[in-house]
This record gives structure tokens, C-alpha cells and sequence, in this order.
């Protein structure tokens, strides 16, 4: 019976205490009492005392078989009658078997005096009967004595029930019984174990002193408690075998059991496989089981198929999802529909439910609404929203607190605010530490940053460490711990190359021009070229420079005119030069002197020197 006044059910009375779910605290048992019935009659046979007995011993056998059938069939009227007379000859099974009965009756008082009848006379199942219902009238030294005779009798439930009883008083010996009823085939008593034996692992794991292996044994027994739940039927315990095989990299058994999981009406293992087919490619299959999973009340699953749908421009849909998923209670359905209104250009929109969303405590929500007023001009209004969004653990917010800092001059504390939020794998925040650094000359350390900043995908953290490098390279001081310290295999790009590179192929103008000088001074006229033309195109004066000065040497001086001019209008001093130079051996000499005035405007200061000689030069021409 798994709740009280229950009529249809025939399993042993099992009640959840205080704050956990009926799962937990119960097995489905429908064949106890016909087992229970089995054995105890067989042994009432057995200690029968001659002949002449045998004839009522067998009837009472019958009358307690057919009371207990009668009894799981629901017939609670036909049982009784058989039940009562099994009894009064004193066979216990039936004694048990009537006090479930008229448990499911409402006689709760009655049951419990059968129940002591037939727990008295041995029977463990009856003794876990009455100690869940002593633990359920608060009489909780009674429910400890009884549940303790029916676990030491072997009976699961009893072991099970007084596990539950040891953790909820926080005393010893609450694991040894979980184990011994998951050994008797109790699956939520092997989920149990499994949950206490992983949160022994996790805190290996977190502590300095335990060794490698002692972590991985303990995470192995529990991945073992978790399978022999999960085969037992155990959802929650195939979603966190499910989980545990995916963090692992075995995604194949991890989509198995997660599919266990769903179709046993688990909504996270639904949207866990979602998640699993979506990152596989098959976003139909996905969105399948995220609806499922959103339909059963998991605001994750509903958030997912709202994003599925803003990412294919289906708004309307996206933000009935979100809305779904605001209604089962996930904060990230507001947080959601804010970035949506955003999107849609609708900014008070955007405001009201990033404030619904950071006053529940989203972090995120609490960032993306100070970036909003910010961006509105209320910096006061938007620092209290990073600090707390901050302190909540938001790492882009720690970020936009050392931008808000460094915007008003205050850069020691911005220097705080980015270091914290480098610590916690911020590109960009490693990225401005490291070029604070650099700045103070502190360049071992500043290579450490840079290159957290540069692998964690920031393209000016990729150029900023090559040029550190080549820098290093080219000086050879040997400060910095790294490949060009020990030299490289001969024929091997320098790794500071590697780094332009990976800037380059980002767009990166100053990374391109560098790869071009590079390949230049190896004579790889193609590579460089390429480079030079890339960042020229993006608009980059020195690559426009640069590939005008190859072109020339190739011979190709009209089109390396016309970089210089495209170089010369954005500010490039050289470039003007060589214009006016080409203008003076044309004969050219008025556009010479606009050259010449443009490279004197433009600098640097050598430049400007030569540019005035060459005017002068040419004005002595024009008045000859």
C-alpha cells in the first residue's frame, strides 16, 4: 500500500516521510503478501504436531493463500472472512495480510494490533508494516525497534525503511542497511547507496590529500549502485547513469539510458536526450523530445525549444515556449523572453522581464540589464546590477565592472574586476591583465595571461601573445619559459607565427600584415602577398603599404600606386611618400608637391624631412 486509504493496491504499508517523494521512500511489493502467505502457511504445515491436525492446518493453509489472493484482487470483502479465520488459527502471514486490509479499510488502530500479532510470531513483513505506521504517528523509538526486528529478519522494505529512519536522525549505520536492501533487489535502496557512495567520490575528488585511484574507485562503485538501480527500473537513477556516461565521452550509452529514462516519464532524462541529439546533428528528434519533456513541466526542455526557434527566426513560437517554460518556475524563461525583446528592438520589454528574471536571482539577467542602462547612459543604475550579478558569479559581469572602473580612470579597481574574472576563464578579462602587464614590464606573467586570453578565443589575445613572443624571439632575452627558449626542429614556423595566424584567420589586420612580413623576410613572395592583400581589403594602411612595396619589386608599379593612394588617404605617411616619388621621375611635378605636403602633414618625422626636400626640389623645378 504506497498511500494511506489506498484500496486497490496490495503491497506492504509503506508511507514517505517529511520532504522526499513517494519513490524514495517505496518499492512496489505486490507479491509480498502472497509470498509472505506462501511460506508462513508452509511452515504452519510443517510444525503441525501428528495426524490428526493435518486437516485443519491444510485448511487454514487455504483459507490464508485465498484471503491473500482474494486481498491483491481488491475483493476486501471476500478476503476478510478468510483472513479472520487463518488467523484466529494463528497463522501470521494472514494476521499481517489482515491488517493491510483493514489498513486499506481506514482501521489503522486495528491493523497495527495484527500487525504486532503476526511481527510477535516472526513476521518481518508485519514488522515493517507497524514500524512505518509507529514512524508515521510520530512514535519514532517504537518504529525504530520494529523496523530494526523486520531488517534484521531480511526483509528489504524493513532495511530500507530503517536506513531512512538512521539519515533523517543523522545517525551511523544508515548506508550499511541501504546496502543491505539494495542487495535484496530494493532499487531506491541501490539509488540510495549509489547517491551517498558518488558525494563520497565528489569530495575525494575536491580534497588535495586522497589519490588518484582512491577517487576513481569510489566513482566506480557508484556508476556500479547506479547501473543496478537504473536495471532495476529506476529512472532517476538511469538519468544520473545517463549523465555520468556523458560527461565520459560514451554518449552512445548515455542516449540509452537517458531514452530509459524518458519512457519511463522522466522529464530531465527527455530533455537530457534532447540535448544529446541536438549537439548529434538531428535537431527534429530533439525538439521531439524537448516538447515531451516541456509538456511534463521541465522549464529547461521548454527553454531549449524557445531557443530552437529564435534561432530559426520563428519568434512567435520562441516566445511561447519561454513563456512555458516562466510558467514552470525556471527564471531563465524571463531572462529568455528579455533577450528576445532585445532582439526585436523592443528595450522597456527587454527591462521589465530581465528585472523579473535578476530580482529571482539570475545572474545573467542582473548583467544583461545593467548593460541595458548603461547603454541608456545610467552607469549608477547599471554598477549595482554588475556588482550583484558579480557576486552572484557571473563572469561577464565582473568583466563589465573592470570596463565600467577603467571608463572613469579608476584602473586599480578595474584591475581587480578583470583579474577575478581571468581567474574564472574570462578571455577578454585575461586579455586586459596581460596588456597591463605588459606595460609594467612583467612579461613572464603576462605571457601566462595572454595565453589563457588567446586559447580561450580572443583575437587580439592571439595577436598580443605573438607579438610578445616574435618580440622575445627576435631580442633572444630568454625570459619567457616557453618553445623559443629551447629552440624548435629545423624548418619549423616560430610559434609566435602560429599565433598571427590563428589572429589572421579571424580577421585580424595587424596579424595579417605581421604573417606578410614574416613570409616576406623568407622570400615567400605568395604568402606574403596574400597576407598583405587580406588585410588591405580590411581596410589595414601598413598591408596597403606593405603590398604596394612587393608589388613594385615584382615590377608592378601601377598597381602599387594605387595601394599607396588607398594607404596615403587613410593616413600613411611612407605611402604619400612613395607617391610623390613616383609623381616627381613622371614629370608630375604639381602632383609630386601634393604628395609631398600630404607625407609632411602625415609624418612620422623622417618622413617629413625627406618630403620637404622633394619639394623644395620640385618647386626649384617648376620655377627653372
Amino acid at each position: 500500500m504506497e498511500l494511506m486509504g489506498e484500496k486497490a493496491r496490495l503491497t506492504d504499508p509503506v508511507r514517505p516521510g517529511p520532504g522526499l517523494s513517494v519513490e524514495e521512500y517505496t518499492e512496489q511489493t505486490t507479491a509480498a503478501v502472497r509470498i509472505a502467505a506462501v511460506e508462513e502457511t508452509a511452515a504452519v504445515g510443517r510444525t503441525t504436531a501428528d495426524e490428526s491436525a493435518r486437516v485443519p492446518a491444510e485448511t487454514t493453509a487455504a483459507d490464508s493463500v485465498l484471503g491473500a489472493q482474494l486481498l491483491r484482487r481488491g475483493d476486501l470483502n471476500g478476503a476478510e472472512p478468510h483472513l479472520r479465520a487463518a488467523t484466529a488459527a494463528g497463522d501470521r502471514a494472514a494476521a499481517n495480510n489482515l491488517g493491510v486490509l483493514l489498513h486499506q479499510r481506514g482501521y489503522p488502530e486495528e491493523a497495527a494490533e495484527w500487525w504486532r500479532t503476526a511481527a510477535v510470531a516472526g513476521s518481518a513483513a508485519a514488522a515493517h508494516a507497524l514500524g512505518r505506521h509507529h514512524r508515521e504517528r510520530g512514535d519514532e523509538p517504537a518504529a525504530f525497534y520494529w523496523l530494526r526486528q523486520s531488517a534484521e529478519s531480511g526483509h528489504a522494505l524493513g532495511a530500507y525503511a530503517l536506513a531512512d529512519l538512521l539519515e533523517h536522525h543523522g545517525e551511523d549505520g544508515a548506508e550499511e542497511w541501504f546496502r543491505a536492501a539494495a542487495e535484496r533487489g530494493h532499487r531506491e535502496a541501490a539509488y540510495r547507496v549509489a547517491q551517498a557512495v558518488n558525494a563520497r567520490a565528489e569530495e575525494l575528488a575536491a580534497r588535495s590529500g586522497p589519490t588518484a585511484a582512491a577517487v576513481r574507485e569510489a566513482a566506480e562503485e557508484a556508476e556500479r549502485w547506479f547501473r543496478q538501480a537504473a536495471a532495476r527500473g529506476h529512472r532517476r537513477a538511469a538519468l544520473r547513469l545517463g549523465a555520468l556516461l556523458e560527461r565520459r565521452g560514451e554518449l552512445k550509452e548515455a542516449g540509452r539510458w537517458y531514452l530509459t529514462s524518458a519512457k519511463d516519464g522522466e522529464a530531465r532524462a527527455a530533455c537530457a536526450l534532447g540535448f544529446l541529439l541536438r549537439d548529434a546533428g538531428d535537431e527534429e528528434s530533439a525538439a521531439v523530445w524537448w516538447r515531451r519533456a516541456a509538456e511534463d513541466g521541465d522549464g529547461s526542455a521548454a527553454n531549449a525549444l524557445g531557443a530552437l526557434h529564435a534561432d530559426r527566426g520563428e519568434r512567435q513560437a520562441a516566445e511561447r515556449w519561454y513563456r512555458v517554460a516562466l510558467d514552470a518556475g525556471s527564471d531563465n524563461g524571463a531572462f529568455n523572453l528579455g533577450l528576445l525583446s532585445a532582439a526585436q528592438g523592443r528595450t522597456a520589454q527587454a527591462e521589465q522581464w530581465y528585472r523579473r528574471a535578476a530580482y529571482a536571482g539570475h545572474r545573467e539577467a542582473a548583467n544583461a540589464l545593467a548593460v541595458l542602462l548603461l547603454q541608456r547612459g545610467d552607469a549608477e543604475g547599471a554598477e549595482p546590477w554588475f556588482s550583484k550579478a558579480a557576486e552572484s558569479g557571473s563572469v561577464d559581469a565582473a568583466f563589465n565592472l573592470g570596463i565600467l572602473h577603467a571608463g572613469r580612470g579608476d584602473e586599480p579597481t578595474a584591475r581587480q574586476w578583470y583579474e577575478r574574472a581571468a581567474a574564472s576563464g574570462h578571455a577578454e578579462a585575461a586579455l586586459q591583465v596581460g596588456i597591463a602587464l605588459l606595460r609594467e614590464g612583467e612579461l613572464h606573467t603576462a605571457e601566462r595571461h595572454l595565453r589563457c586570453a588567446a586559447g580561450g578565443g580572443s583575437v587580439e589575445g592571439a595577436f598580443r601573445l605573438g607579438a610578445l613572443l616574435e618580440r622575445v624571439t627576435r631580442h633572444g632575452s630568454g625570459e619567457l619559459g616557453s618553445e623559443h627558449e629551447l629552440g624548435r626542429p629545423d624548418g619549423a614556423r616560430p610559434e609566435y607565427e602560429e599565433w598571427y595566424e590563428r589572429a589572421a584567420e579571424h580577421g585580424h589586420r595587424r596579424a595579417q600584415v605581421r604573417l606578410g612580413m614574416c613570409a616576406a623576410a623568407r622570400g615567400e613572395v605568395v604568402d606574403a602577398a596574400r597576407w598583405y592583400r587580406a588585410a588591405a581589403e580590411s581596410g589595414s594602411p601598413n598591408g596597403a603599404f606593405n603590398l604596394g612595396l612587393l608589388l613594385a619589386r615584382e615590377g608592378s608599379e601601377p598597381e602599387a600606386a594605387m595601394w599607396w593612394a588607398r594607404a596615403a588617404e587613410a593616413g600613411h605617411g611612407r605611402a604619400a611618400l612613395r607617391l610623390a616619388l613616383i609623381s616627381a621621375r613622371g614629370g608630375e611635378l604639381d602632383e609630386g608637391q601634393f604628395w609631398c605636403a600630404r607625407a609632411m602633414e602625415l609624418g612620422p618625422a623622417e618622413v617629413a624631412e625627406r618630403a620637404a626636400k622633394l619639394r623644395e626640389a620640385l618647386r626649384s623645378e617648376l620655377t627653372a
